[in-house]
């Protein structure tokens, strides 16, 4: 009875904590600008199945996709047998769904190979990221924190996957020496082979089934908190992120309605603009709060594993610009507003903002607009959206560009093009 209300108490205590931070995840992204992105469900139902649940664009590296795909489906389909767990912690039975027969020792014959995959994913990762040094893991962002956490995740699935076969194993050679308490069901292929390392004593079988048992249930429930503060939410986010993506053609820029307001008033004096709303109208972004929603979902979303950054031709060439950094910097500024609001009960002014103090102009004014970096996102984000808004904001706001631009915008205004020719000389090139 001890047993079963300590694990009661630890089971509705880490769920709270993660309905907690889940709450506190959904309010800061609800801080973006509103975005209607409810069109053509069906179409988003389907680019969601393709690439979240298909992992469709993790294939154009066929390797990585292979292995992330293993981790991905073992660590899903392995944690049904959680709901197992959950009812014998409460309950104190063991193994209540036994009772299923020769389908139950197909489900755990299933889980034990999905573990093995689990674990040998994992640990080739980790050899990928501390011993072959994969170049896309590294640069100037992924130091400190960024390193250490892909490294605990990838550490914590191994340990997590070794204690459930250890648990197996234990409970096999229970089995089979006819333990009292210990239901006979199950078929084991894989933690069978773990059985002659194992203790003959009774007792200390126990002992190890028991911990390794533990160790699993309150290692499962650590890491659905921790996946709230790591690059790991991207397990539970990538869903509706995929469904909410743009569907229109990547190269296609969206009209800002502010602007399209200010051409509509002046060519069309019949024009009736929408009442302005109680927010100050503001043109681009400074601040997270200036994004929409979906790209704060995007930074929530984005798992840090650099397709972007190492496909950016800005970044290949040197240049400042990190794709991958955008959106990281995105998502520590919008925790930072959180907290200041966890703080103070609402947001009070820090003399902070995502451009400048998080993401710099030289980062901005760097990327070519060439879209690659949305083309090789595996979850559909738009590091691109949010570069393009804070350029506008520069532009449009504080008549900030660098002289080049400047320049251009000259030669429109005055040429009718980005060159310095006047039109009537435009066809001079042709004349010989």
């Amino acid at each position: 009875m001890l047993s079963q209300i300590i694990f009661t108490v630890l089971f509705l205590g880490a769920i709270i904590l993660f309905t907690v931070n889940v709450r506190k995840i959904i309010r800061n992204i609800k801080l973006g600008r509103s975005e209607d992105r409810s069109d053509k469900p069906s179409e988003r139902l389907r680019t969601m199945l393709l690439v979240a649940f298909g992992q469709k664009k993790m294939f154009k590296r066929p390797i990585p996709a292979i292995l992330h795909l293993f981790v991905y489906l073992g660590f899903v389909i392995i944690n049904i047998e959680m709901l197992e767990i959950i009812i014998d912690g409460i309950a104190g039975t063991h193994r209540v769904f036994s009772g299923m027969g020769s389908f139950y020792n197909f489900l755990i014959a299933s889980f034990e190979w999905l573990a093995l995959s689990v674990l040998l994913g994992c640990i080739i990762f980790l050899i990928r990221r501390n011993i072959l040094h994969v170049k896309r893991f590294f640069g100037t962002e992924m130091a400190s924190w960024p390193k250490t956490d892909a490294n605990l995740i990838l550490i914590m699935e191994v340990l997590l996957m070794s204690a459930f076969l250890l648990m197996n194993a234990a409970d096999h050679k229970l089995q089979l020496a006819g333990a009292e308490n210990y239901t006979q069901g199950g078929s084991f292929p894989i933690s069978a082979m773990l059985v002659n390392l194992l203790p003959d004593s009774i007792e200390s079988l126990i002992i190890i089934e028991r911990a390794a048992w533990w160790f699993h249930i309150i290692g499962v429930l650590v890491f659905l908190n921790y996946l709230v503060v790591s690059k790991h939410l991207h397990i539970l986010l990538a869903f509706p992120n995929t469904y909410f993506s743009r569907l229109e053609p990547k190269g296609k820029f969206p009209l800002m309605d502010s602007v399209t307001t200010e051409v509509k008033a002046m060519l069309d004096p019949s024009f009736t603009p929408t009442p302005p709303s109680e927010e100050p109208l503001r043109f681009g972004a400074k601040d997270v709060a200036d994004l929409s929603w979906k790209s704060l979902l995007d930074a929530y979303t984005c798992t840090e594993c650099g397709r972007c950054t190492s496909v950016c031709p800005a970044n290949i060439t040197g240049k400042l610009l990190s794709p991958r950094k955008i959106m990281m910097d995105t998502r520590d500024r919008l925790s930072e507003v959180g907290k200041n609001i966890d703080k103070n009960g609402s947001f009070q002014p820090d003399d902070k903002s995502l451009l400048d103090s998080y993401i710099s102009r030289e980062e901005i004014w760097a990327c070519t607009t060439c879209n690659a970096c949305v083309e090789a996102c595996p979850v559909n984000i738009d590091p691109l959206k949010i570069i393009m808004e804070l350029r506008q904001y520069a532009v449009m706001e504080e008549s900030q560009a660098p002289g080049p631009i400047n320049a251009m915008f000259g030669n429109v205004e005055n040429n009718g093009a980005p060159w310095k020719y006047s039109p009537s000389d435009r066809a001079n090139w042709a004349k010989s």
